[in-house]
């Protein structure tokens, strides 16, 4: 009882990717790689979104969304995992642990609803052209993004409250580099049952629905791209849809495998490296795959970057001229 009242007020300690000095570095430099291009491709498509009225579209709105989930998501592992990496003092407070927890499920399941209300969008724009504005109205949208907020948020309370009720006498080490539900069950003492219970039925109503979903809409898209006669076209669409796939293959398939698997199969290692692909590689590829074929984007991101260069050198070139009118040409 003693051990963990102290786990309590203490929090835990969190054991990271390695022990070893050299990867210790490796994993520093890949993690802040992939966040600075995390935030500066989401953060560069939700500023292409505002400025061109050419994306105010579902699927941009709805891309959006996405973007700013990545961008949370990750702030709320990486910059964590990148101070205890290089860092002596791996510890994490016990409301530390519970808020970094509560954001990484909610962020989570709205991504993977999120994904799956974009590929039903791409259904009803390709299958149902001529009643898509019907469909995809705007209060639709709005209602359909405000659900997915809302019920993801209460889902992750709930498992936030199941999990720090639960005791934790065995240890107060952490086995992985950001707090998640399975690594904490592993080192409870108490009957985790309830909580794999919960956490099964949340993977199912809220995680494999939304995988069928997304499936069936893409079924439905690669069935009716088959009818275009234009090879290229279908070459294209096909392109498309197949890194649509690779992404949410990378995402949902290492969520759905470490939520879903009996606990007596655990593994912190596999674990580990399935973690990185949805927290980090995935967030980083959205922006680039979603929206890389679309020219309204490219476009507008070589229309902004002219007009910081063109600013530039209009700030410069006085500066420049009066050196070189005050300077000697011999």
């Amino acid at each position: 009882m003693e051990e963990v009242n102290q786990t309590s007020s203490k929090g835990f300690i969190l054991l990271g990717l390695s022990n070893v000095l050299y990867l210790q570095v490796i994993y520093f430099i890949m993690f802040l790689l992939m966040y600075i291009i995390t935030l500066s491709g989401n953060l560069l498509l939700i500023i292409v979104v505002r400025i061109n009225q050419k994306l105010q579209t579902p699927m941009y709105f709805f891309l959006s969304n996405l973007s700013i989930i990545d961008i949370f998501f990750t702030s709320s592992f990486v910059p964590k995992i990148l101070i205890n990496t290089l860092s002596i003092d791996k510890s994490i407070s016990f409301l530390g642990c519970a808020l970094q927890m509560y954001f990484g499920i909610a962020l989570a399941t709205t991504e993977c609803v999120i994904i799956a209300i974009m590929a039903y969008d791409r259904f009803a724009a390709i299958c149902r052209p001529l009643h898509y504005n019907t469909i995809m109205n705007k209060t639709l949208c709005i209602c359909l993004a405000i659900g997915s907020w809302g019920i993801c948020l209460l889902n992750s309370a709930m498992h936030v409250v199941l999990t720090f009720q639960l005791p934790y006498c065995k240890s107060h080490h952490i086995n992985h580099f950001f707090c998640e539900i399975p690594p904490l069950l592993q080192i409870s003492c108490g009957d985790t049952l309830p909580n794999e219970i919960a956490m099964y039925i949340s993977a199912v109503i809220l995680g494999m629905s939304s995988f069928w979903l997304t499936l069936i809409s893409y079924v439905q898209i690669i069935s009716t791209i088959l009818k275009i006669r234009s090879s290229q076209g279908r070459h294209k669409a096909f392109s498309t849809c197949g890194s649509h796939l690779t992404v949410v293959g990378l995402y949902y398939g290492p969520m759905l495998f470490m939520y879903m698997r009996p606990r007596s199969t655990y593994s912190p290692e596999m674990h580990k490296t399935l973690s990185i692909l949805y927290t980090v590689v995935t967030p980083m590829l959205n922006p680039l795959v979603y929206s890389v074929r679309n020219k309204d984007v490219k476009n507008t991101v070589q229309r902004i970057l002219l007009e910081n260069q063109s600013s530039f050198l209009e700030r410069g070139l006085p500066r420049a001229c009066h050196f070189w009118e005050g300077s000697p040409l011999f």
